[in-house]
């Protein structure tokens, strides 16, 4: 695989596994009453929100520069965007587009 896939690969599969992480602490900070264990847990896990930030803008750059080399439109790289921000919906998405770039671009897959 190139560098370029495997970084995307990679970042792709750290960002939702952050943003899965992120959701949980959203519901352990929000739907259990204050001063509670889980809500308290979930205050300390706030963290997490800093690093999926970090890490997506990598993560949004890395997929532009691969949808630049591969031609790909506006809406293909909009997709995969929108993946980063929806819990769960980047590994579909990551799976898609290796998928689709064994197929259309396999110069970008293999070294």
């Amino acid at each position: 695989m190139t560098k370029l896939f495997t970084t995307y690969r990679v970042l792709a599969f750290v960002v939702g596994i952050l943003l899965l992480v992120g959701t949980v602490d959203a519901i352990l900070k929000y739907g259990f009453s204050d001063g509670s264990a889980p809500q308290q847990l979930g205050e300390d896990l706030d963290i997490i929100w800093m690093f999926h930030g970090w890490i997506y803008i990598i993560y949004v750059v890395v997929a532009f520069v691969l949808t630049q080399r591969a031609r790909w439109s506006l809406p293909q790289f909009l997709l995969m965007m929108v993946a980063g921000l929806i819990p769960g919906l980047i590994f579909w998405v990551e799976k898609r587009v290796a998928d689709q770039l064994r197929a259309e671009q396999p110069e970008l897959v293999e070294s």
